[in-house]
């Protein structure tokens, strides 16, 4: 178990996932909220069936997926489904956020949640580090990246927490404003600071003697 958790997060077009893949070739566990949520939504589950049960069938795809977008455009016109959609998947994400925490065997593990500070999940973590990119470039690289028009983005940045609000928040940021190998450097730089966190953690932890 990782005695020691980086709470990672940024808003949407940010560059999550790309600084999350650096820190795992480094060799430190991710725990990804994203790829969880989609786990326990997966076909079959008794989640998908809930939510079809309850949104009809036009939400799943010709393989019997999800159809996300669909669900996301939804969940953005009408809050009380989106509040019933939180109180079914939310308690199955925390779930295996923590089961994932537990199993993780690297000197410190990081959790990976768009949320973060929305649902004040970095009360739960020892360290924030927030991704930080300017607003027009979110909207641009969502854009390019989700095939999503300017709306639907515009929308979902502003329900998610705005720039100021992560940045109050974090303990460390990575600035993503320019390309992917100005990216590297800040990420391996933080690393080497974390496993000296996670070390200093680890050592007050042993009894003189052990």
């Amino acid at each position: 178990m990782s005695e020691f958790v980086v709470g990672l997060s940024g808003g949407i077009g940010s560059g999550k996932t790309t600084v999350s893949n650096m820190f795992a070739k480094l060799g430190v566990a991710i725990i990804d909220a994203d790829v969880i949520a989609r786990q326990v939504v997966e076909p079959n589950s008794p989640a998908l069936k809930a939510i079809i049960d309850n949104f009809g069938p036009q939400l799943l795809d010709p393989d019997g997926n999800l159809d996300r977008r669909k669900l996301r455009e939804i969940v953005f016109s009408q809050p009380e489904a989106k509040n019933w959609l939180n109180a079914l998947l939310h308690p199955l994400i925390r779930q295996q956020i923590q089961q994932q925490t537990d199993q993780a065997t690297s000197l410190y593990c990081m959790l990976s949640v768009p949320l973060l500070v929305e649902n004040k999940s970095y009360k739960n973590v020892d360290r924030v580090l927030i991704v930080d990119v300017p607003e027009n470039l979110q909207l641009s690289r969502s854009i390019n990246r989700d095939g999503a028009n300017e709306t639907q983005i515009n929308a979902i940045m502003a329900a998610q927490a705005t720039r100021q609000q992560r940045l109050e928040v974090a303990d460390d940021v990575i600035n993503n404003s320019g390309d992917e190998a100005a990216l590297f450097p800040q990420v391996y730089q933080l690393h080497q600071r974390y496993v000296k966190m996670a070390e200093a953690v680890l050592g007050q932890q042993k009894k003189p003697g052990d």
